[in-house]
């Protein structure tokens, strides 16, 4: 049965009693020492700030280690037919997990695979066309060195990202990736911290170098990111969103302006094309048109489309991507944009689309 504690906390202790159907039992946890009162904002803040200080300084010690074995690393990934697995155990394994991600967005496919889990079938997953990516930064973790020998059976070469060159997966591995830290940032030098923030940029430095190698592009990275806002950006183009057809605004050059003012009424987008006999853009008339003839007095039924319009007016093409044309929107500073093909009129697109869109 479970039960429920009721602590209370005195000199550093929780104390307090189990409450089970069958009895109740007094119990007293340790936690350590007391808050220290003495530390007040600013000496909270000068902490952190110490973190900090000590961890940028060990991502930048590793300038030294982009080498030859760092290169030797990336040929080695980019001569995989397989994918990449990365491994690790801990806070290397989260760490790791990260890794692997980073690498899968980035155009070198990789998934994450806990040691422990390999021991127990999930070594499985790995093929002879694949890298392994081990990380640990003892370079003498039990369960990577568990599965050493098999990854040598299989002839999969091994990528070692440790903290420890001299050690047993430094020594076994294809390559080795030297991410050692002169200092954890934790005072007690035991979790980790510099460490971990290390592999992670190296990783990072692994992945992007992959990345340039290939030819990845932006266009590559946001098939991977489909449904976040930087996959609508580069995979949402004009056409897409545009109005077609019968809901494109337009009149013809023999129109006045109140046959332009009634097509805006009924198409909705606070402007209207203006063609010729082939369908081709001679100008377009917008709300802003509108309200500057007002202000003139202009009688709207008797004054020639042709007479007020705007005649130098901004078009696109259909294959643009949707982000550019917010782009040309803002700088123009103008609401809605012509589509055109050769041209010729064939759709219609304004601000409130691309908003809808998730583009802006």
């Amino acid at each position: 049965m479970t039960g429920q504690v009721k602590p209370l906390v005195a000199n550093g202790t929780y104390s307090g009693i189990w409450h089970n159907p069958t009895r109740m039992q007094p119990i007293s946890v340790p936690m350590g020492n007391p808050q220290n009162p003495t530390l007040d904002d600013r000496a909270l803040c000068a902490l952190g700030l110490k973190v900090i200080d000590t961890e940028a300084a060990a991502i930048k010690a590793l300038a030294d280690r982009i080498d030859s074995n760092f290169a030797a690393g990336c040929r080695v990934v980019l001569a995989c037919r397989g994918r990449v697995v990365v491994t690790g155990m801990g806070k290397s394994g989260h760490v790791g997990g990260k890794i692997a991600s980073t690498l899968a967005s980035t155009g070198t496919p990789a998934f994450f695979v806990n040691p422990g889990e390999a021991c127990h079938g999930d070594l499985g997953m790995i093929t002879r066309n694949d890298v392994v990516l081990a990380l640990s930064n003892s370079g003498e973790t039990a369960e990577l060195l568990t599965i050493l020998p098999l990854i040598k059976r299989l002839a999969i070469p091994l990528i070692a990202m440790t903290g420890n060159r001299r050690s047993t997966l430094a020594r076994q591995a294809t390559v080795h990736i030297d991410a050692g830290v002169r200092e954890e940032a934790c005072p007690l030098g035991l979790a980790p911290t510099s460490s971990t923030t290390a592999a992670l940029a190296m990783g990072d430095a692994l992945a992007v170098a992959l990345l340039e190698a290939r030819g990845f592009t932006r266009e590559d990275f946001a098939f991977s990111h489909p449904g976040g806002s930087l996959g609508r950006r580069l995979l949402t183009y004009v056409r897409d969103v545009m109005h077609t057809g019968d809901a494109i605004p337009f009149v013809s050059m023999e129109a006045r302006v109140r046959d332009a003012l009634l097509e805006m009424t009924a198409k909705k987008l606070g402007m209207t094309a203006v063609i010729d006999e082939a369908g081709q853009v001679q100008g377009v008339f917008t709300d802003g048109d509108l309200r500057r003839l007002l202000e003139r007095a202009q009688d709207i039924h008797a004054t020639p489309i042709a007479a007020v319009m705007t005649r130098s007016c901004i078009t696109v093409e259909s294959g643009l991507l949707a982000a550019e044309a917010v782009r040309i929107m803002e700088q123009k500073r103008i609401n809605a944009l012509l589509v055109v093909e050769n041209a010729r009129l064939i759709g219609a697109i304004n601000m409130h689309d691309l908003l809808l869109a998730g583009v802006v």
